[in-house]
């Protein structure tokens, strides 16, 4: 009888290495998963942080740029407006101005204040009455 007693014992000792295996074997299966999710949440962090940084690039670029062109006195720029992209890098200027001088004269200025930005001079030359 206390040999059946050592058996059971035995048999129920191993019975339980299994599982407690099987336990640490999912534990490092969930605590790798849960690694591998915090890598891509630091990752889509990092993305929309990098985006929400070009979005404010490209809204200053615009301002600077309408700005600039409101400040010189070579340039009416009341009908002159001033859209970036940034996902292209670009500065693009819609609108209407008295003179292909003028027209000119915006697209430098528009490229002087948006360094690195590919200027696309769409003004239309209309000479006020």
């Amino acid at each position: 009888m206390k040999q059946f007693g050592r058996l059971v014992l035995a048999a129920g000792l191993a019975l339980s290495v299994v599982p407690a295996a099987d336990a640490k074997d999912k534990a490092r299966e969930g605590a790798a998963e849960a690694k591998a999710e915090g890598r891509e949440a630091k990752d889509d962090v990092r993305r929309t942080a990098s985006d929400a940084g070009a979005a404010i690039d490209a809204a200053a670029e615009t301002i600077d740029v309408k700005t600039a062109l409101m400040s010189d006195a070579s340039v009416d720029a009341s009908d002159i407006n001033v859209d970036t992209f940034r996902e292209t890098k670009t500065v693009v200027l819609k609108g209407s101005v008295p003179s292909a001088e003028q027209k000119a004269e915006a697209g430098k200025i528009a490229a002087r204040e948006a360094e690195g930005y590919k200027i696309d001079n769409r003004l239309v030359v209309k000479p006020r009455s």
